[in-house]
C-alpha cells in the first residue's frame, strides 16, 4: 500500500471510529434515563413535568452552545426545519408515552419492551423497498413471544403501562431513518436543537392536559432530573445526531440491545427491581430478537442520492 493509500485509509477509518465513539457515548447516556426517570416519578413528580424540564433546559443549553459560534449556526433551510419539527412532535409523543408507562411498570420491563424498536426499523425499511424475509418474520415472532412471557404468565404486569411502552417503540426508528433519509448532511447540532424544540410542544400540552399535582422533588430527585437533562438529553442527543450522520441510522441502531442491558443493570442495582423466571425468559427472547434484528440492519447499506428515492441494498 502506498503512502497516499495509507493516508486515505486512515482518513476513511477516522470518521468511522469517531462516529462509533459518539454512538457508544449516546448509548451510555440514554441507558441512565429510564431508571432515573422511574425514581423521580416514584417520588410524586408527573412524567410530563420531567419531560418539559429536561427538554426546556436542553433546548436552552444547545441554543446557547450554538450561539457561542455565532447566530449563523442556528440557520437551517426550510426542509430541515420541517423534518425536525415533524420528527420532534412524533418523538415527543413517544417520550410522553414511555415516561407515563414508568408509573405503571418497572423500568426494566419498559426498557425490554422498548428494545423491540429495531424490529420497527426493519418494517420501516421494508416500506422503503427492502424485502421482508422469513428471517424478519422469525425475529418478529421471537419478539412478540418474548413480550407475551414478559407481561403475561411471567408476571402480573400492568397492561396499560405495557401498552404505553409499546407505543413509544415506533418513534425512535422513525427518528433514526428520517434523520438519515431526509436531513441534509452537516449541522447536526442545529438539527438536534430544532428536533428537541419540536418535542417540547407535545410535552407541554401533555403536562397541561394531565393537570396533576406536582410535588417538589427532594434533593436526590433534583439531582436525578439534572442527570436526565444534562447527560441523557443534552449530551446524549448531540452525540446521537453526530453518530447517525456519520454512521447511518441502521448502524447506530445496532447498539439498542446494549442500551437495554445497561438499563436493566442500572434498574437492578439502584432500584432493586427483580424479574420472575418466565420474565427472564421473555426478556431473553426479546433481546435475541433485537440482536437478530440489528444483525439484519448491519447488513443493510442505505445510499442516498440527490433527487432520487433512497436505494436499499444488502451487502
Amino acid at each position: 500500500m502506498t503512502a497516499v493509500e495509507q493516508t486515505s485509509a486512515r482518513s476513511a477509518a477516522g470518521p468511522a471510529w469517531d462516529g462509533w465513539a459518539y454512538a457508544l457515548g449516546s448509548t451510555l447516556a440514554f441507558s441512565t434515563v429510564t431508571p432515573l426517570g422511574k425514581s423521580v416519578i416514584a417520588g410524586g413528580v408527573p412524567a410530563a413535568a420531567i419531560i418539559v424540564i429536561r427538554l426546556a433546559v436542553s433546548v436552552a443549553l444547545i441554543g446557547l452552545t450554538l450561539l457561542r459560534g455565532g447566530a449563523r449556526r442556528l440557520r437551517v433551510d426550510r426542509r430541515t426545519l420541517l423534518v425536525s419539527a415533524v420528527v420532534g412532535v412524533s418523538n415527543g409523543v413517544g417520550m410522553l408515552c414511555y415516561f407515563a408507562s414508568l408509573a405503571y411498570v418497572d423500568s426494566s420491563i419498559a426498557a425490554m419492551i422498548f428494545s423491540l424498536s429495531p424490529l420497527v426499523t426493519l418494517v420501516l425499511l421494508a416500506l422503503r423497498g427492502e424485502a421482508f424475509t422469513r428471517r424478519h418474520a422469525l425475529r418478529l415472532a421471537l419478539g412478540l413471544g418474548g413480550v407475551y412471557l414478559l407481561i403475561g404468565p411471567g408476571g402480573q404486569v400492568n397492561g396499560w403501562g405495557a401498552l404505553l411502552a409499546a407505543i413509544s417503540i415506533i418513534t425512535v426508528p422513525i427518528q433514526l431513518v428520517v434523520i438519515q433519509w431526509f436531513l441534509p448532511a452537516g449541522a447536526p447540532q442545529a438539527s438536534a436543537f430544532y428536533l428537541l424544540r419540536g418535542m417540547l410542544h407535545p410535552a407541554a400540552v401533555g403536562w397541561a392536559w394531565q393537570a396533576a399535582p406536582c410535588q417538589t422533588p427532594a434533593p436526590a430527585g433534583w439531582l436525578a432530573i439534572a442527570a436526565i437533562t444534562l447527560l441523557g438529553t443534552y449530551a446524549g442527543r448531540l452525540m446521537m445526531f453526530v453518530a447517525v450522520q456519520r454512521l447511518g441510522g441502521g448502524q447506530v441502531g445496532l447498539l439498542a440491545p446494549a442500551e437495554t442491558l445497561l438499563t436493566v443493570v442500572w434498574s437492578m442495582l439502584f432500584l432493586q427491581e427483580r424479574l420472575a423466571p418466565l420474565q427472564w425468559l421473555g426478556g431473553g427472547l426479546i433481546l435475541i430478537s433485537a440482536l437478530l434484528a440489528v444483525q439484519g440492519l448491519g447488513r443493510l447499506r442505505l445510499r442516498l442520492r440527490r433527487g432520487r428515492r433512497p436505494e436499499i441494498k444488502t451487502e
